[in-house]
């Protein structure tokens, strides 16, 4: 019988940002976004969670490889945001910089190229990222 459990691990990466949108005015753009719009955008100590699942490997009895793990998040997520302005990331270009977005690039980062195989036979469930104490978000990969 194969034994199939979920695994999280917590991340941290601080960033800035500014909830803006060009069509709309300044002032319909405080009206929607408060004080997130301040021209000289503001910042957040988020904290990612990263959940996968799949089979426990009888040989390590893990569901996944911590090492490779925290490398695929580090390199896709973490080296990318750290420290950095989120509207001056390509990825939102033509979107709102908001946290439900960046939500969605991250699964997306998680999701690309060869980080899959990295990963073994566990698969993405769901991210989940805090924004503040009140805030979060999750993800996995579902639009509805």
């Amino acid at each position: 019988m194969t034994r199939v459990v979920s695994f999280s691990r917590r991340y941290r990466f601080s960033a800035s940002h500014r909830l803006h949108v060009d069509h709309l005015t300044d002032e319909q753009n405080r009206e929607c976004f408060g004080k997130c719009n301040n021209p000289h955008g503001h910042g957040h100590n988020y904290i990612l969670e990263v959940r996968v699942k799949g089979p426990v490997s009888d040989e390590t009895g893990m569901v996944v490889n911590l090492v490779d793990l925290d490398a695929v998040v580090k390199q896709r997520v973490i080296d990318r945001f750290d420290l950095q302005n989120l509207n001056h990331d390509p990825l939102f270009a033509t979107e709102v910089s908001s946290t439900e977005n960046l939500c969605k690039e991250v699964w997306q980062l998680l999701q690309e190229n060869e980080a899959p195989q990295r990963l073994g036979s566990a698969r993405l469930e769901r991210v989940r990222l805090e924004e503040t104490e009140n805030n979060f978000f999750e993800f996995a990969g579902k639009e509805n």
